[in-house]
């Protein structure tokens, strides 16, 4: 395989210091899954831990900045993916080790290169009442002028084909060559400034999975035909989908 194909991606949820242990605490019970202690140089980095296949998403205790998300995109070579990366528009922001290298997209987005092995998507949880859920998509959200050019950035990197979502034109899927724990999908969101990106939480039961959020703390703030906005404890925005998770 070449070996600047990713084979995982890893979603982080960075927060600021004041805002990580409420938005910490809101994931570890929105996946059912518990924080591993804390590691890193500052004790600033934690994993949610499923109970069976491998982790995909983490949280990290910010010094300074806004409440955002990131991607761990892993590949086999992250140097050579990253000159890769570069020749598509992005730009390095820092080399931290040979294992990882983190570069912004084109637009602007955060993104790093990494080697870490990973291999099984774990299951969906089952709640009390019977319903299933899953956070399984990470939705890019790009300002109308540069989502073109991110959405083929994108796809490139992710060595994967984009495909058109029907009837609703702002919205478009990437399909990877492999098998990722998160899919991926890019919004062109009129009223944003800069990109960001959210977590989408697929559930069999929309209106169950949005109660149980709720009582957990997090807002609704809007409510569409297949999903479901809010806005949970320490700031992040998620949907909940109708989609099997």
């Amino acid at each position: 395989m070449d070996a600047t194909q990713p084979y995982w991606l890893t979603a982080f949820l960075d927060f600021p210091a004041g805002e990580f242990d409420r938005g910490a605490a809101f994931w570890s019970q929105a996946t059912g899954w518990p924080l591993s202690p804390t590691r890193g140089e500052h004790d600033e980095f934690s994993s949610l831990v499923p109970p069976d296949g491998a982790d995909y998403l983490r949280l990290q205790r910010l010094g300074d900045g806004e409440t955002r998300v990131h991607l761990d995109v892993h590949v086999a070579d992250p140097e050579d993916a990253a000159i890769a990366a570069q020749e598509r528009g992005a730009s390095v922001v820092r080399q931290v080790n040979p294992g990882l290298v983190v570069l912004a997209s084109p637009a602007g987005f955060e993104f790093c290169l990494v080697r870490q092995p990973r291999d099984t998507v774990p299951a969906a949880p089952h709640w009390p009442g019977g319903h299933r859920s899953r956070v399984s998509q990470v939705c890019l959200d790009i300002p109308p002028k540069s989502h073109a050019e991110e959405l083929a950035f994108w796809a490139g990197t992710l060595h994967g084909e984009i495909q058109a979502s029907p009837g609703r034109p702002e919205l478009a899927w990437i399909e990877p060559a492999g098998s990722f724990p998160l899919q991926v999908v890019t919004q062109r969101l009129a009223l944003a400034g800069l990109m960001r990106g959210h977590l989408d939480i697929a559930s069999d039961d929309r209106a169950a999975e949005v109660e149980r959020l709720r009582r957990q703390g997090a807002l609704v703030r809007a409510v569409r035909s297949d999903r479901t906005v809010l806005e949970a404890p320490g700031g992040t925005s998620l949907c909940v989908l109708d989609r099997a998770p």
